[in-house]
């Protein structure tokens, strides 16, 4: 892998952004010496923040013009882990998990550049709980949690996404011993490395977001017990200002209606829940529940 190959895999994707502006930003971030790796940090960090309140839309279209600039200045193992963590927050931007997944495969090689080995295990956790908790390509996912898991048994938010998206991969095969028990060693983990409860970023696993990752498995699951705990805790610690997150607890509720057998109840839940957030807040993972609500 090398920098032609993240600018074509970006340029490819830019659609709206028109390339002489992009020319331009990138000849102007020189000039500023806007390649300084500490204002990298920062600006990717950003992203991760902007990522929970900001709509897809808007946000890849920014996001691609940093990524076109970014893969000129690939030039030390940090630079390429900036980048790494970039292209993930972009592959959760885009509209299909297989586009994502291009995305996710082209960060974790960036992560293995970096050589470090904490962003080459959250690159890969968060890739897999991104695939698994929208049930959607769950042997990739699968693929890369393994391979988080595999690189270290150091305990760290990217080994808690990898677990809890094994435990969403046991879920979808129906495996309900299986789910529980990688649950519960999840939780161990995160017991010991937990985001603090303000921190808004999606970088971040704080005690709200752990209990979204819970509340949608015990909904798969059909088992309420566990899930309406996950769903009040998740309602209960979530910062206020994030209406894409609450609605995910609402189509989760929707769906354990549904596994409930009132079908039809949580169908018209969560559809309800759906078009009451504004269209340009909406995002594929709400998508994919959605339709998995009118399948259940």
């Amino acid at each position: 892998m090398n920098r032609r190959q993240v600018l074509g895999l970006t340029a490819g994707i830019v659609g709206p952004v028109v390339a002489g502006e992009l020319i331009r930003a990138g000849f102007t971030a020189a000039l500023d010496g806007r390649g300084a790796e500490e204002n990298w940090r920062d600006r990717v960090d950003q992203y991760g923040r902007d990522y929970m309140a900001v709509g897809a839309a808007v946000l890849q279209a920014r996001l691609a013009g940093d990524l076109v600039i970014l893969q000129q200045h690939l030039d030390t193992p940090r630079m390429w882990g900036h980048a790494a963590r970039a292209l993930v927050t972009y592959g959760k931007t885009t509209p299909n998990p297989a586009e994502a997944i291009r995305w996710y495969d082209l960060a974790a090689a960036a992560a293995d550049r970096s050589d470090d080995l904490g962003v080459r295990v959250w690159v890969r956790g968060r890739a897999a709980i991104a695939l698994a908790y929208e049930g959607a390509a769950l042997p990739t996912a699968r693929r890369y949690a393994d391979q988080a898991i595999g690189l270290s048994d150091r305990p760290s938010l990217g080994r808690v996404q990898a677990l809890m998206a094994r435990a969403h991969v046991a879920a979808g095969r129906g495996d309900q011993a299986g789910a529980i028990a990688l649950d519960t060693e999840a939780r161990q983990v995160f017991d010991r490395v937990a985001s603090p409860d303000a921190e808004v970023s999606d970088t971040a696993v704080p005690p709200w977001r752990m209990a979204t990752f819970r509340s949608m498995l015990y909904a798969r699951l059909g088992l309420p017990g566990p899930g309406v705990e996950a769903q009040e805790e998740a309602d209960r610690t979530r910062p206020p200002g994030l209406p894409r997150f609450a609605t995910h607890i609402e189509l989760h509720r929707g769906l354990t209606m549904a596994k409930a057998g009132d079908k039809a109840g949580g169908v018209a839940y969560a559809r309800r829940a759906w078009e009451a957030l504004p269209a340009e807040r909406r995002s594929q993972s709400l998508a994919l529940m959605l339709r998995e609500v009118e399948r259940a």
